[in-house]
């Protein structure tokens, strides 16, 4: 093979990997690395039931394994799961004032908006996700970002998952220090 035919197919392979995920988001704010931290519920705008409690755990422990040492998630037994819910607003307020009492700096919030696997021969999976770092103080959004991922039809929609939640952390934590 010549080099030249080389570049060409790693430039084509590069371009139909990034084909496959969307990613918008915000400058990253200067955090504070150990500061409080809490998760908040991510609302379920799927028909997946618990999609937002399978990303709030990733999402917790990506914040871990990015150096958020102190974080603390919202009691489950005080989250309600459903499917299109219309109290999404009152339940984030109520979070919200949780943390607070918790003595948290910053909250992090999302809302699942895909979270499946494709119909079709392949199946592949999808996942789409928007994540917002809150001021738990003032209530202020510090950074948001927002994006969707699709996988090869032998991949783990939870994996898939996975590096798109990374992917948008990363993103948002990089000013913390």
């Amino acid at each position: 093979m010549t080099s030249t035919f080389r570049t060409l197919l790693l430039a084509a392979l590069t371009l139909l990997a990034s084909a496959c995920s969307t990613l918008d988001r915000s400058p990253p704010p200067a955090l504070e690395r150990q500061a409080n931290w809490v998760v908040l519920p991510f609302a379920n705008h799927t028909e997946t039931p618990l999609a937002g409690q399978r990303a709030e755990a990733i999402a917790e422990a990506i914040l871990h394994s990015n150096g958020i040492s102190k974080v603390k998630r919202y009691p489950s037994n005080l989250q309600q799961e459903a499917l299109f819910d219309a109290g999404e607003r009152r339940q984030q307020e109520e979070a919200l004032a949780w943390a607070r009492q918790q003595g948290a700096r910053y909250a992090l919030a999302g809302a699942v908006d895909e979270w499946r696997y494709k119909v079709g021969v392949d199946g592949e999976p999808a996942a789409g996700v928007a994540l917002q770092i809150i001021d738990v103080g003032s209530g202020d959004t510090l950074w948001s970002g927002s994006g969707g991922k699709s996988g090869w039809s032998r991949e783990a929609l939870s994996a898939v998952a996975q590096q798109l939640i990374r992917s948008l952390l990363g993103s948002g934590l990089s000013g913390a220090r």
